[in-house]
């Protein structure tokens, strides 16, 4: 007798990868096919994937002169703290800043919670959740 033991996925999204692009659930896939498609009606304009945003610079401390009077960088204290949006567009010449959430609930969502607001005080971009 076989048992076939798979790995229990958190919230039951699957990764699924198309045209070479791999999307972290399917509803992230559909909605990129939906948003392909207004591209090319031209109802939007730039649609990007995974663009990053850096809410606070990485800490270091202070930089130090070696006794060749090269310039040494300080020791990281704290990486960056960045947020990810899966996707970013124009419309109406305005950028909108999109996250797929498919739960709602649970750490992950707490955490996606300050990130958006991070992001408002930051960059006064409004992250839409769909």
């Amino acid at each position: 007798m076989t048992v076939n033991f798979r790995s229990k996925v958190k919230y039951g999204n699957r990764k699924i990868t198309r045209d070479g692009m791999t999307f972290d659930s399917i509803k992230e896939y559909r909605r990129w096919c939906e948003l392909s498609l207004l591209e090319r009606a031209g109802e939007i304009t730039g649609l990007e994937r995974q663009v990053k945003y850096v809410i606070v610079p990485a800490q270091y401390a202070p930089d130090t002169v070696t006794a060749r009077g090269k310039i040494k960088r300080g020791k990281l204290l704290e990486r960056e703290c960045s947020y990810v949006a899966d996707f970013r567009y124009q419309m109406d010449g305005e950028t909108v800043v999109e996250d797929v959430k498919g739960c709602k609930k649970g750490a992950g969502y707490e955490l996606f919670k300050i990130k958006r607001k991070l992001m408002l005080y930051r960059y006064g971009i409004r992250v839409k959740e769909v």
